[in-house]
């Protein structure tokens, strides 16, 4: 059998990318300071993996007002929903293999 090792999606090893996925898909959508107290980072630190993970093709940005406030707000897209699917399924498959 294969290592399931290989199957591991390398952009979401990060802890950050990680829970800000991993947010995403039980969420619609959470704006940035939402995602901000959930994933525990600076601005300037989410800010780069939501970039990451919007350049990889992964999740859809909004960027808009609300009053005269700029609001973002993030959503997982389906191939941003089908790549992270396929992570955990070959993370539950390596610890299967290894136990």
């Amino acid at each position: 059998m294969k290592n399931p090792i290989e199957n591991l999606n390398k952009i979401f090893d990060s802890r950050v990318r990680l829970g800000i996925m991993s947010s995403l898909m039980v969420n619609e959508e959470l704006n940035f300071n939402q995602l901000k107290e959930i994933v525990n980072v600076t601005d300037g630190n989410l800010a780069s993996h939501l970039k990451n993970l919007e350049e990889n093709g992964f999740i859809k940005v909004q960027k808009g007002f609300i009053g005269r406030k700029t609001n973002t707000t993030y959503s997982v897209n389906r191939a941003g929903e089908k790549a992270f699917r396929q992570h955990l399924d070959a993370l539950e498959q390596m610890i299967k293999w290894m136990s």
